[in-house]
């Protein structure tokens, strides 16, 4: 059975909660799911999924959550080369706060594409002002984003 691994940035259990949620889309399609709430960078290096999500909001001024720093930092620092990672992303954040909405979301894009990592789709972003709860704009992406990608193994 193929892995997904979902790697989870949170501050306050928004981009945990979208995890949970689309958690049972992978199940159905044929993967066994993990939820990563302290990713490691070991987990998509020494351990590497068959697929990864990473479900990522952003505090501050575009800054990571605390949970998911170390990840960044050792993504960073070890500059593994990820050419055999295939991810989606799904980013959540508030536009109020102007150039810096979903920016770790798009800095993650920017380092994982800088190891070579490949990205399935377009990245999804999440708007607070607009989106009270973000699963509903995060399910819907996920049921299209295994379609349109052929990700269905069972």
């Amino acid at each position: 059975m193929p892995t997904l691994k979902i790697l989870v940035g949170t501050m306050y259990g928004g981009a945990l909660d979208v995890a949970e949620q689309v958690k049972p889309l992978f199940e159905d399609a044929g993967y066994e799911v993990s939820v990563l709430e302290n990713p490691t960078l070991a987990d998509v290096t020494d351990d590497a999924p068959d697929l990864a999500l990473f479900c990522v909001s952003t505090t501050g001024s575009g800054d990571f959550p605390g949970n998911f720093v170390s990840f960044v930092r050792e993504l960073q620092d070890k500059s593994p080369g990820l050419g055999q990672l295939r991810y989606g992303l799904i980013a959540l954040g508030d536009s109020s706060y102007g150039e810096t909405f979903c920016g770790a979301g798009r800095r993650l894009d920017q380092l994982l594409e800088e190891q070579g990592a490949t990205r399935l789709d377009d990245r999804l972003e999440i708007d607070a002002m607009e989106t009270f709860m973000a699963d509903d704009e995060a399910l819907p992406w996920v049921e299209g984003w295994i379609a349109r990608q052929n990700l269905k193994v069972a």
